[in-house]
């Protein structure tokens, strides 16, 4: 008979330093919070606007395989010795109580804590939380990936040993000062400044008690052993990752908040391999994320056809890139008819276009900004049958036509004969509505695809780059010039030709990506 649960004794609310953001960061064994378990744990204490107090870092045993070495660097000698997290779990507590939680997909971080927590008998409170990925949407909002490190050096800030809990949490602590920063780009919305105040109020445990240790399965070292060596990555799928928008997803079906789960989902891909116990794992993330069958479904096939317009950017897919997409596909269980249908059909329109020809627009052009090839519009009301021709055309001449309006959406096309749903989205985002007449005008003189730059993205002023370091001498050195990207399956290539030790997975350490980049330059290929 299981044991009645206690109820635990509550502290009440912080009484010590004002209110701010604890920002934690967690390496773990894995990807699932349910099998794997948290090898070391960084929080950076910060103020309400930013500026550092503190900082705190340890290592734990994990009472098994550390896993992923070539990712977090982390050896199981490393932990020998170490303590086990429930013997910390006070001094954690402590550390985090009074303020509000932060992190760079944070939701993922909390999900190990609140698992080791419980593993422990104790109840981890309902923390309110700043995900850095999140409000990047708002500070950063073109930005195509939104990893950590896509996010720091975009904003200035120079990611030293990624993977390493500190260094994270450390740059995670700086991001989120530019978020909180008014004259950084976006003003912060008010809910983000809120938190810390949310935090300041919540009641912590001083006990165990309220939850039920989550049921045990096989001992770690039983489990099922993750190939160590994967195939080498597919240089195909691998560029199209680097470049792949997470925005577009959304266009191509994923619900919007699957976002941070698909992010995830494109790191585990870079090798080109989904073992079946990162298979699993995914599932486990689902879940941390609310999202169903259904949902994970749509965000499976809204990652894939935006994998596959991505492909189709320079005008053709060759046959390494549609043999990934397919195997992609097969791999998270979308149907490969899919992709194959989305590559026909703008194979399709490419023949098409260059039929037409495309010509420049007319001397006496008067219609504002004209339609071109990749354009995103959208329908509501207009005439059955007019509405269908128009929109055929226009998928024949590779002009995309969607279900939804969002900010993305280039045209809305409509005889005002309908009001709501799609109109007042138009309304919302500043769409441009036009009649269905004007719109085969436009389709007549449909124009060439331009290939846009992505905008250059706000920058800490000089007066704050020297505010912020002299508020955070633990995290001195870390704002430098943005780094330039470099291919990971370059990287891995070279290192691995130059005896070097790389794995297949992860992100690659800063001081590899820097002799690679020392090295090229010295022949001039940089």
């Amino acid at each position: 008979m299981p044991s009645p649960r206690r109820s635990p004794a509550l502290a009440p609310a912080a009484t010590g330093p004002l209110p701010g953001f604890a920002v934690i960061d967690v390496e773990t064994t894995g990807l699932s919070a349910n099998s794997h378990r948290i090898l070391e744990m960084a929080i950076v204490r910060t103020d309400s606007g930013g500026r550092v107090l503190d900082e705190w870092v340890c290592r734990f045993d994990p009472e098994g395989p550390v896993g992923a070495t070539h990712i977090h660097g982390i050896r199981d000698a490393d932990v020998m010795g170490a303590p086990r997290f429930a013997h910390v779990l006070p001094e954690i507590s402590t550390r985090l109580a009074g303020a509000a939680i932060a992190g760079h997909n944070v939701t993922f971080d909390l999900a190990f804590l609140r698992t080791e927590y419980a593993r422990a008998g104790w109840a981890l409170p309902h923390l309110p939380a700043a995900c850095t990925l999140e409000h990047s949407w708002d500070h950063l909002p073109q930005l195509n990936r939104r990893r950590l490190a896509d996010c720091c050096d975009a904003v200035g800030i120079s990611l030293h040993r990624a993977h390493s809990a500190l260094h994270d949490a450390r740059a995670t602590a700086r991001l989120l000062a530019s978020y909180l920063d008014p004259t950084f780009g976006h003003p912060p919305r008010r809910e983000l400044l809120d938190l810390p105040h949310q935090g300041w109020a919540v009641a912590w445990p001083t006990a165990p008690g309220g939850v039920r240790p989550p049921a045990v399965g096989l001992p770690i070292q039983a489990q099922r052993k993750i190939a160590t060596w994967a195939a080498p990555p597919a240089p195909p799928l691998v560029t199209l990752l680097e470049d792949f928008r997470l925005a577009d997803a959304l266009d191509e079906g994923a619900p919007e908040g699957s976002l941070a789960y698909l992010e995830l989902l494109a790191e585990v891909l870079e090798d080109g391999v989904l073992t079946d116990d990162e298979r699993a794992a995914l599932v486990d993330i689902a879940s941390i994320y609310d999202l169903d069958g259904d949902a994970v479904h749509a965000a499976h096939s809204g990652f894939l056809l935006a994998l596959a317009h991505l492909a189709l950017d320079d005008g053709k897919v060759s046959r390494a890139e549609k043999a990934e997409l397919t195997t992609t596909a097969e791999m998270l269980d979308v149907p490969t008819k899919l992709v194959t249908a989305t590559l026909d059909a703008a194979e399709a329109a490419r023949h098409e276009r260059l039929s037409a020809g495309l010509r420049p627009l007319p001397a006496d052009w008067a219609l504002d900004e004209p339609l071109r090839v990749g354009d995103k519009v959208a329908f509501t009301g207009c005439e059955w049958t007019v509405r269908e021709r128009l929109e055929q055309r226009a998928e024949e001449l590779g002009v995309r036509v969607m279900n939804t309006v969002s900010s993305r959406t280039a045209l809305l096309v409509t005889d005002d004969s309908f009001s709501g749903g799609k109109a007042d989205e138009a309304a919302g985002h500043g769409t441009r509505c036009v009649h269905p007449d004007e719109f085969a005008v436009l389709l007549k003189h449909l124009q060439p695809a331009v290939k846009k730059a992505l905008a250059s993205f706000p920058r800490p002023r000089t007066a704050r780059d020297a505010t912020v370091k002299s508020i955070a001498p633990a995290a001195a050195g870390i704002v430098s010039a943005a780094h330039a990207t470099v291919c990971p399956a370059a990287v891995r290539a070279w290192a691995r030709a130059n005896g070097h030790e790389v794995g297949e997975r992860g992100r690659l350490p800063a001081e590899l990506s820097e002799a690679y980049q020392r090295a090229h330059e010295a022949t001039g290929q940089a």
